[in-house]
């Protein structure tokens, strides 16, 4: 039951799906059943595997708790398909698994999967980038070995290396190196957001993550350059931006009740109708915004989304996302403050019978974010794990790292001189510093993120309380509805009818007690 790290590396979805595949067959408990009037051995229930499924994946570093009980279920239906498991006649494929007293079994075949063999072009290509970088920025020692401190430093031996080098070069070809092309101003780009990317996820080498002809150069500057005062991506071709009708409805719903472009709903229903057709714009795009070519790397990062590796996995992320098309990032971008937003609002009408907002949007929008060009069966988990951290963290991920634009400029300027200033100063900016504390228990996690949502609430209702530019009907009104919703976070703001009476300037209505006249008691004479 307990979690296993599955380290960085190609095919890593193909590796927890052994994993989990593995471990289900090891745990899950087999006994006898009857079922019309038969006995059946070593068999389970559906209901059965769907507890003891649903509490793995919940104690799992690799999934984590936000797993819910439906994505469970949908996993076990992925288990009949890929015949991991068999009702009790034999039957898998094309079967299907609910919630119920519906009897399988554990068929003889071994249900692991065999990572496909990795490319050989890949290899060439990765090769071929370490040569070129060597012979362009002299920098060996950099480009296959991971520095032991989380900053980004050279060391004096190092420096002093490169120093040698450079004015061996510069005497040889000085002419060369004062003048740069575009291309070699792109391959600087490509070099230093991979060695940053290599340090902060701490591997030996970025050839098992990505291919570095995967890093286009030309998306990262634009993405670094090209934004509005709120961080997000301004297209210079309109043609590759979402549509106008689709920016209106996602700013219809982040906006809820008010909003710029569009008249208040006039029939019930409005904003579920507004909210489908946002979906189905995004469903119906042609790949994921983090686009099939990038998923081994963000499945590979998922490992970091552990509390203790939260800031680590921050930053990955948030340089993963600036290698993303410029209209992809931008939509990503938008879809991310747009669903962040509904997910906060205690004003938002339910938009689903029998899910919450937040399960919703992960449930409706992950597959259009992170998604397989092959069909993979663990993609609705993962995706689902990488929506949710989005959505608590794109303001960090999605901006512009200041420390990477600073590192490039450091760098051209090197490359220009010839030659390097002060023998000690390091080539790069350093990275942020990194902070590792104890590891926590997944009870102690779940206790701490109770308490966070609970302060956020709190502060909303202290919003609430101090609008002045609310009118007092208004207010009235979604003080109650807050109550409705979350009681004892009220109750803990007004604990007394005075004090809730305090706030509108009333009296509070107290009843009198009233005056009970006890009947004398006659004793009998007798």
């Amino acid at each position: 039951m307990e979690s296993r790290g599955v380290p960085p590396g190609p095919y890593r979805a193909t590796k927890l799906w052994n994993e989990v595949t593995t471990s289900f067959r090891a745990g899950m408990p087999l006994r006898k059943h009857r079922q019309h009037f038969k006995k059946y051995g070593n068999c389970f229930t559906a209901g059965e595997a769907v507890d003891w499924l649903y509490d793995l994946l919940r104690n799992n570093s690799n999934f984590g708790p936000e797993v819910t009980r439906q994505q469970t279920i949908q996993l076990l239906r992925k288990f009949l398909k890929n015949h991991v498991i068999e009702d009790i006649k034999g039957r898998w494929g094309s079967e299907n698994v609910d919630d119920n007293n519906q009897l399988f079994r554990f068929p003889a075949a071994s249900p692991l999967k065999t990572p496909p063999r990795r490319h050989p072009e890949l290899r060439k290509n990765i090769e071929n980038f370490s040569k070129d970088k060597d012979s362009i920025f002299k920098l060996r020692n950099l480009s296959r070995r991971t520095p032991k401190k989380h900053g980004l430093h050279l060391s004096q031996e190092n420096a002093e290396k490169i120093k040698h080098e450079i004015i061996k070069e510069d005497q040889e070809n000085a002419a060369d190196n004062r003048e740069l092309s575009q291309e070699n101003v792109e391959e600087v780009w490509r070099y230093v957001i991979l060695i940053y990317l290599q340090t902060i996820l701490g591997v030996p080498s970025l050839e098992e993550v990505i291919n570095p002809k995967q890093v286009i150069p030309q998306y990262i500057m634009y993405n670094m350059a090209n934004t509005s005062k709120h961080g997000v991506v301004i297209l210079q071709n309109k043609s590759d931006d979402l549509p106008h009708w689709v920016l209106s409805a996602m700013k219809c719903l982040a906006n809820w009740p008010r909003s710029n472009d569009m008249n208040n709903p006039t029939y019930v229903g409005f904003e579920r109708d507004v909210f489908r057709t946002i979906a189905d714009y995004f469903l119906d795009l042609p790949e994921p915004l983090l686009t099939f070519e990038y998923y081994e790397l963000f499945v590979n990062i998922l490992g970091l989304l552990q509390p203790h590796l939260e800031r680590v996995a921050i930053d990955a992320l948030q340089l993963c996302c600036l290698l993303l098309p410029p209209p992809n990032r931008r939509k990503l971008q938008l879809l991310m403050r747009m669903i962040s937003r509904m997910s906060q609002n205690v004003d938002m009408p339910k938009l689903h019978d029998t899910m919450g907002t937040r399960s919703l949007m992960i449930h409706t929008f992950s597959r259009c974010v992170l998604c397989c060009a092959e069909e993979v069966d663990l993609d609705e988990l993962l995706a689902g794990r990488l929506v949710s951290f989005l959505m608590d963290h794109h303001q960090e991920i999605l901006q512009v790292p200041s420390y990477l634009q600073t590192a490039v400029e450091k760098h051209l300027d090197y490359l220009k001189k010839g030659h390097i200033e002060n023998p000690g100063d390091g080539l790069f900016a350093p990275l942020p510093t990194y902070s590792y504390c104890k590891q926590i228990s997944a009870q102690e996690f779940d206790e701490q993120k109770v308490s966070t949502s609970q302060a956020a609430i709190a502060e909303l209702l202290e919003n609430i309380i101090k609008n002045r530019s609310l009118p007092l009907k208004e207010k009235r009104k979604k003080l109650k509805q807050f109550q409705k919703e979350y009681p004892l976070i009220y109750q803990k703001r007004f604990p007394t009818t005075e004090s809730e009476a305090a706030l509108f300037g009333d009296k509070p209505t107290i009843k009198q007690p009233m005056l009970i006249l006890r009947k004398p008691k006659f004793r009998s004479l007798r």
